[in-house]
């Protein structure tokens, strides 16, 4: 079996072994498993069927995955990604009106217009026009959204009408007889990111995923004990998973719900073209970044500090986005995450096969992926917006022409409720503000017709 792998996935070339590389696989699905609980709970606030969004999200995992390690025989692993599946959610679905099928057709057209861009070299062309302190303060933005997502998730902050929003009152919950049911499910949440962040200081591997297991047991524990009460009414269920049906409960669940759901009848409009854009854009830079971070980390980079055969790895992102499209979910793409198996030594495509078998095979869990409450998962978001937020610190806060429109990307994404409105306006504010001192030499041809356009999106509102 070991000379079969070397030959298939060059493991002596890469200075690996199976085991090493089947270890690597295990380590990087244990944190990023936490995508089939967290992913089905974002999408599902569109009204697509949670169950259905269990399974695509398990196997378009698993194909991309698979395509990563066929194309680019790359230790490198893709999900439905963190930040665009909120996007999709909240952004396009739920503030802008789309039907969520219409949104899958964005996300399929986006993966489409990837897959040319990985055929040429037009990818370095956009890469090198957007500076690389709005590539990071986008980062950070998609960080602060999510973030603020898990809190309203977990109702640690609601909506107040006096001040927009505020904290969940504890007091009002205990008067109006709620605390059983909501008031408790939100200490559980406290107690979770407090959790969550022990175990990401310790550098535990498996940590998110280990943050919401604990919180939905704690969870659990507090409803069998009846602190915790759940009431339909008010959005609180039963914690615990459902296997009155027996060995039919571990059957996966049925994507037919969403599969092939995608609408193309609003492809034409510059909404559309926003979407597609703001999908792509993210999409493309978060590829790029995982890319040549996690390879950093490895010496997978040569000499010139370039990734060999990043096309198959870029094309493999990309035809992942069209298949998970194609599957009912949001973009796929690759996941930082993957960093954990490199650094367990992962060199080569085996590692991302063992991740795509083991999505396989959390297909046969879905009732415990369907049991776990939105507080449970809330913790998950709130530590991937702090690990987003880290990039921070790469932003030269002393060069405040590119500071200053850093700083207003990241402000828009969480108070506009949109990540691509803050994309819009860290844009339009560089370069304005780059033009105005002086520092035209910073900003492209590129740069200069996404102003304008983002300019016009505005003015036609």
């Amino acid at each position: 079996m070991e000379e079969l792998f070397d030959r298939v996935f060059h493991l002596k070339e890469n200075h690996t072994d199976a085991r090493t590389e089947i270890i690597a696989g295990i380590t990087t699905f244990m944190t990023m498993a936490y995508i089939l609980i967290v992913n089905p709970s974002i999408l599902s606030a569109t009204g697509m069927d949670k169950g259905a969004l269990v399974t695509t999200t398990a196997l378009a995992s698993a194909l991309g995955t698979l395509f990563m390690a066929v194309f680019a025989n790359y230790p490198f692993a893709l999900a439905p990604g963190m930040g665009l599946n909120a996007y999709f959610a909240y952004t396009v679905v739920l503030q802008m009106g789309y039907t969520w099928q219409v949104a899958l057709a964005a996300v399929f057209v986006e993966g489409l217009v990837f897959i040319l861009l990985s055929l040429t070299n037009i990818r370095e062309a956009i890469f090198n026009a957007i500076p690389l302190t709005l590539k990071r303060a986008i980062s950070v933005g998609i960080g602060l959204f999510i973030a603020f997502i898990g809190l309203l998730n977990a109702k640690i902050v609601v909506a107040n009408p006096a001040t927009k929003v505020s904290l969940y009152s504890f007091t009002k919950a205990v008067a109006d007889g709620t605390f059983h049911s909501v008031g408790i499910t939100v200490v559980i949440a406290l107690i979770g990111i407090l959790f969550t962040g022990f175990l990401i200081i310790k550098n535990i591997r498996g940590n998110i995923l280990f943050g919401i297991l604990g919180t939905w047991i704690l969870g659990m524990i507090a409803e069998a004990s009846g602190l915790y009460i759940p009431d339909p009414k008010l959005g609180t269920f039963s914690v615990f998973p459902n296997l009155s049906a027996g060995l039919a409960a571990f059957i996966p669940l049925n994507p037919l719900p969403v599969w092939g759901k995608m609408d193309f009848s609003s492809v034409f409009s510059l909404d559309f073209f926003a979407v597609i854009f703001a999908f792509l854009f993210v999409d493309l830079f978060d590829t790029l970044g995982t890319l040549i971070g996690v390879a950093s980390k490895s010496n997978m980079l040569d000499e010139k500090g370039r990734l060999p055969h990043i096309k198959g790895a870029l094309m493999a992102d990309s035809v992942a986005t069209c298949t998970g499209a194609l599957m009912g979910t949001s973009t796929v793409t690759t996941f930082v995450e993957s960093a954990a198996g490199v650094a367990e030594g992962g060199r080569t495509g085996l590692t991302a096969v063992t991740v795509s078998v083991l999505f396989l095979l959390s297909l046969f869990l879905s009732p415990f992926f369907m049991a776990i409450p939105a507080f449970a998962t809330a913790p998950a978001l709130i530590v991937v917006g702090f690990l987003m937020f880290s990039s921070v610190n790469k932003i030269d806060m002393d060069d405040l022409s590119e500071a200053i429109p850093a700083y207003i990307a990241i402000i828009a994404m969480p108070f506009c409720y949109s990540i691509s409105e803050g994309i819009s306006f860290g844009v339009i504010s560089y370069t304005i503000l780059n033009v105005l001192t002086r520092h035209t030499d910073r900003i492209s041809a590129l740069m200069y017709i996404l102003t304008i356009l983002f300019i016009g999106k505005y003015i036609m509102l």
